[in-house]
């Protein structure tokens, strides 16, 4: 009996001291206000974010690093028809195919042309958007059906809307017709010297629902306080429009003229299938100038050349509107420097 008590309070006496040092513990854990210190984290836990955007991250490596890599890689090599069936062990030229495509190439012209019907087209494009959006802003009988038709041309495919006006803009096509009786006689549409601006005309048909779609994202912001404060003022509609509605949408126009003239630079498919391959002189935009080099003149190493050229021109307007994106959010009060 007395071994069996003596263990009882051997026990017992255990039991206390593990409940004290859980007591010590507790408090030493708490911060000097009487809360609990959070738990530390472990590095699985902290790290976890990260771990979730690798399937992503591997499928950009897969589908946009890797194939630059492999551009600029062939850039270097003089690849062609007799040597694209063992293309690593190609000649390596270096820059050659670079100074090729600035001095020797139509690339210059295709570039110029490129710039210059976006630019075009988007001049032509703002202000009907801006005058689509605004006529459509306020609430009217029909206004749903309206902008359904507006955006027709948005939603169609750019090969389809280059077969329409393709098939439309033949000789003795309905265009054609339609000029004739009112006697006006414009010639070839798609190919002459009027081929450029048929380019310009379609592109503008194409893409002018874009800049209405974000122009009324931006009327939506206006806040109806300021519409009816300007109402009271007695405020004309022009100086209406000018000091109170274009101000909101400052950023979704330059949102939408930056996007605009990167995807008409890029536009492939449009000319494309509008004038056919080869295209006229004054069509062979940036796209079609790398097409040709590629897969009819089987210069590979100068297309690819040409194709890093032209994302370095693509480069240069985007890093200067994400510059002044950041400069201004800089000069936004509170916000983080």
């Amino acid at each position: 009996m007395s071994t069996d008590a003596s263990n009882e309070v051997r026990l017992a006496a255990e039991s206390a001291a593990s409940r004290a040092a859980r007591s010590a513990a507790d408090v030493s854990s708490q911060e000097p206000n009487g809360q609990s210190s959070p738990r530390r984290k472990g590095l699985s836990e902290r790290n976890r974010p990260l771990w979730m955007l690798i399937p992503g991250g591997v499928l950009m490596i897969i589908i946009i690093v890797v194939p630059l890599l492999l551009g600029i890689f062939m850039s270097a090599l003089n690849l062609d028809q007799y040597t694209l069936r063992k293309w690593v062990s190609a000649p390596f030229i270096g820059v050659e195919n670079f100074v090729e495509a600035m001095t020797s190439s139509p690339l210059l012209h295709s570039v110029w042309l490129s710039v210059s019907y976006s630019l075009l087209a988007m001049v032509v494009t703002l202000p009907l958007g801006i005058a689509a959006a605004v006529a459509t802003q306020n609430a009217f009988k029909g206004r749903a059906v309206i902008r359904s038709i507006f955006l027709i041309p948005y939603v169609l495919p750019s090969f389809v809307v280059a077969t329409v006006w393709r098939t439309m803009l033949q000789p003795d096509g309905i265009v054609d017709r339609a000029l004739g009786t009112v006697g006006i006689d414009v010639g070839l549409w798609l190919n002459g010297p009027q081929t450029f601006w048929t380019l310009v005309l379609v592109q503008i048909w194409a893409s002018w629902p874009f800049i209405y779609l974000l122009a009324l994202s931006g009327l939506q912001a206006v806040d109806h306080e300021v519409h009816e404060a300007s109402a009271l003022d007695g405020a004309l509609w022009w100086n209406k429009l000018r000091y109170v509605v274009f101000p909101y949408l400052k950023g979704p126009l330059s949102l939408a003229f930056l996007i605009g003239m990167l995807h008409h630079i890029n536009n492939f498919t449009l000319p494309f299938v509008l004038f056919g391959v080869p295209a006229p002189a004054d069509v062979e935009v940036l796209p079609i100038l790398t097409y040709v080099t590629s897969f009819q003149s089987f210069r590979f190493g100068l297309s690819a050349a040409m194709a890093f050229i032209s994302l370095v021109l693509i480069a240069i307007p985007l890093f200067v509107y994400l510059r002044a994106v950041k400069l201004d959010d800089a000069e936004t009060p509170g916000a983080k420097k």
